[in-house]
């Protein structure tokens, strides 16, 4: 199997896990998929709906997203950190997102930690970059079959949100995570969202990337 895609837009050469079937996709890869992120909400979004894909493929949650957004009060994190038992027992009959009660009652938890480390750190944003020191890991794969499912950056992350409460955080879903939100540039290298992603990020951290630094620096055995 080729890993690499040619899907509409101008033919243009994509990475290969992208399917030319499904629009929502080809629209995810094309305009979100390493992008680097700076907006909490967007981060609560993903940490949500990448818990709900564990065991699933990516396009099945990509297909309900928008189900999920009207469940989960459009990933406000302060919202979704009071919900009770009923909103969530109420949540596990849904048909517009993935009705298993655990990934459910985990994006509830996560909130509440969620609005910890923003009480902590002034912001997710600045929390979880500094694993990457404020700056996206921009990798240079060839095929497909070698962009890994975990980084040391990934464990040391996991390992912290585990310890700060969270729950479905395994190194495998943070390191989806850090695809999702551009703290890793895991586009192929022929890839056209490879370069022009690259070009668009600033060399040099700024604003709540250096902010992100400067808290990494301050603390002492953070990533043990």
């Amino acid at each position: 199997m080729s890993s690499r895609r040619r899907t509409g837009r101008k033919d243009r050469l994509r990475c290969g896990w992208v399917s030319g079937a499904n629009p929502v996709m080809v629209a995810y890869h094309d305009e979100e998929w390493g992008v680097p992120v700076h907006d909490d909400r967007r981060h609560f979004e993903f940490l949500v709906l990448e818990a709900a894909q564990a065991g699933l493929s990516w396009s099945i949650v990509l297909n309900k997203r928008e189900g999920y957004r009207r469940a989960f009060s459009e990933f406000d994190p302060a919202k979704v950190a009071r919900y009770p038992s009923a909103r969530i027992e109420k949540l596990t009959e849904n048909p517009a997102i993935i009705r298993n009660r655990q990934k459910i009652e985990a994006a509830v938890r996560n909130a509440r930690a969620f609005l910890a480390v923003q009480e902590e750190f002034g912001s997710f944003d600045a929390y979880c970059w500094r694993f990457v020191a404020g700056r996206p890991r921009v990798n240079r794969w060839k095929l497909q079959g070698q962009v890994p499912a975990t980084s040391s950056e990934s464990e040391a992350l996991s390992r912290d949100l585990k310890r700060r409460g969270f729950s479905f955080v395994g190194s495998t879903v943070i390191y989806a995570h850090m695809q999702a939100v551009g703290m890793v540039n895991d586009h192929l290298v022929d890839c056209f969202r490879y370069r022009e992603i690259v070009r668009s990020v600033p060399l040099q951290p700024t604003g709540k990337a250096s902010h992100a630094i400067t808290k990494t620096r301050n603390l002492k055995g953070s990533f043990s």
